[in-house]
């Protein structure tokens, strides 16, 4: 599972440049529209909607002093609009097949081993499931002959993760600027920033880069 970065960017807040001149208005629409995404489910039926939910939980699990991003969500909208990669590993449907089945099959194995969806059980019975799942272990009749390895890698933590920073909370946590249009960046050197740029936050000097966070625009 992936491990949340720690407030490396104390105050910093990309959404601040939304009216300067870091952001043009095609950028703005674009982050607009991941802010203003539908939290309820669509595409996906509920249980595998929950069962989403659960994965991305374990997959990114969010620190709990700030409101989350809409992981599962954000997926959801990709697969709905069949919004793929420009690449497709052989062995997988297309994306708004895969997902479907693959959260199926998943939901399948934890019904056969705990008698539970995978939504419903604890995280300590879910983690050894996805690790399974991770070495292509899973190989129930509802996987359908799709390796579970492949869907894990190439759907699972690849669309997760992408949802989860293309949000710009999760461009907080990255000190990240968002589309550097059309202001672009000036001071390419290792170690240094422009003014617009997140300070990092280094031992014994994170009020300087609060400081400076609070003026990034």
């Amino acid at each position: 599972m992936v491990e949340m970065m720690s407030n490396r960017y104390p105050d910093y807040d990309v959404l601040r440049k939304r009216q300067g001149p870091s952001w043009n208005e095609p950028s703005r629409q674009v982050v607009d529209r991941r802010l203003a995404v539908p939290r309820e489910h669509g595409f996906f039926s509920t249980t595998q909607r929950r069962t989403l939910e659960a994965l991305c939980d374990r997959i990114v699990p969010q620190p709990k002093d700030r409101p989350p991003i809409p992981v599962a969500a954000l997926v959801e909208l990709k697969v709905a609009e069949g919004r793929g990669d420009g690449y497709r590993d052989a062995r997988l449907p297309p994306l708004q097949q895969v997902w479907p089945l693959g959260l199926d099959a998943l939901d399948s194995e934890a019904q056969q081993r705990h008698q539970r969806g995978f939504a419903e059980l604890a995280a300590a019975q879910q983690d050894p499931l996805i690790a399974a799942m991770q070495r292509n272990e899973l190989k129930g009749d509802a996987w359908q002959g799709v390796p579970a390895a492949a869907f894990f890698s190439h759907r699972v933590v690849h669309d997760i993760s992408a949802a989860y920073y293309s949000h710009p909370t999760g461009w907080n946590e990255l000190g990240f600027g968002g589309p550097a249009s059309p202001r672009g960046y000036v001071r390419l050197a290792e170690d240094s920033r422009d003014s617009w740029e997140a300070a990092e936050a280094h031992p014994g000097e994170e009020a300087k880069a609060s400081k400076l966070n609070r003026h990034v625009r």
